[in-house]
């Protein structure tokens, strides 16, 4: 790149998280890198400031010793936060670290990023321009990032400990249809679920006789809570079903919901990670092996399903947006 000018590191530097990995996304896409390393290159990239600080990043990465000193860092990082082999992973990390500083010393190819930034002052803004969504692959890092960020989410965090204390503490068991009608209540509201007339979807929880099916983890279950007939219609309660389930056996029965349907469907047509029909999706039996298979593909067998399910949905949130209003993992 010749002629222009540097960028700011000073200007640089004030930048957010969010905001300095999309400004470093449109570097990466004006260098002509494969999809693949331009993913995982916004993801690893920014590792230090993930697992250590802003200050260790960037004290790294300007370092006037930087081939010695984010080496030191990155492996003791690494081993405090890593469950692999630290020497096998350095090189590709201090290869990213290497790109980032030559987008420190660039010249204009990402001036009109960091206007656009100022400019709008929403990563959100620019992405939404977008015709073409470019999701970052699914690895422990990209997990270890979603299930922190999820810890920051205090409306979602103290709402999930709410319905802890009701399904596991208050109201464990499903022999009381008073118990099933405040729990599928709760549930509907809190989750939008727009299921206008509960006491039917109770008392067919409550004919059902499920506690046991719900140990063992039953996921036909899940399809015979679903289908409730209400004023002689039947009702299809694919999602609220996958939701009370999951919320007496979380690591058993994932959720299912629009966010995590776009999610799988993506990777499935960019990575081509399992073959299924979108209509799999809405059949929980197919849909629950179709994310153990995704899962395997991307080798997250560390992490449960309860966690891949929270890593999965905030993805969808962030990537395929929709106007929901307060809505939250709504849907019927």
């Amino acid at each position: 790149m010749g002629g222009g000018f540097q960028l700011d590191k000073n200007e640089l530097k004030k930048l957010s998280y969010d905001d300095l990995r999309q400004i470093y996304k449109g570097f990466l896409h004006n260098q002509n890198l494969s999809k693949l390393t331009v993913n995982t290159a916004y993801s690893d990239t920014f590792y230090l400031w993930r697992k250590g600080s802003k200050e260790l990043f960037w004290d790294s990465v300007t370092s006037v010793d930087f081939e010695n000193e984010a080496k030191t860092t990155l492996i003791k990082v690494l081993t405090e936060n890593s469950t692999g082999d630290v020497n096998s992973n350095i090189n590709g990390y201090m290869s990213h670290l290497r790109r980032f500083r030559l987008f420190l010393d660039s010249d204009g190819t990402a001036e009109s990023v960091l206007k656009k930034q100022k400019k709008t002052g929403s990563r959100t803004t620019t992405r939404k321009k977008k015709i073409k969504v470019d999701v970052p692959s699914p690895s422990n890092e990209q997990v270890d990032y979603y299930l922190e960020k999820w810890k920051e989410l205090e409306n979602y965090r103290l709402q999930e400990d709410a319905l802890n204390k009701l399904f596991f503490e208050l109201c464990p068991e499903n022999k009381d249809i008073a118990d099933i009608l405040i729990k599928a209540s709760t549930l509907n509201n809190f989750y939008s679920t727009n299921i206008f007339s509960i006491y039917p979807v109770a008392k067919h929880i409550h004919e059902l006789d499920i506690d046991s099916r719900l140990e063992a983890g039953d996921a036909g279950l899940v399809a015979d809570i679903q289908q409730v007939m209400i004023g002689g219609k039947k009702k299809n309660f694919y999602s609220f079903a996958t939701k009370y389930c999951s919320h007496h056996n979380p690591f058993a029965y994932p959720i299912y919901d629009s966010y995590v349907d776009e999610v799988l469907r993506y990777f499935r047509n960019r990575d081509s990670f399992f073959n299924f029909k979108d209509g799999d999706l809405k059949k929980y039996e197919k849909f629950k092996s179709i994310l153990i298979a995704f899962q395997s593909f991307y080798d997250l067998d560390e992490y449960n399903l309860k966690q891949i399910d929270q890593y999965v949905w905030q993805l969808g949130k962030e990537y395929f947006p929709r106007n929901y209003g307060k809505k939250k993992r709504g849907g019927q």
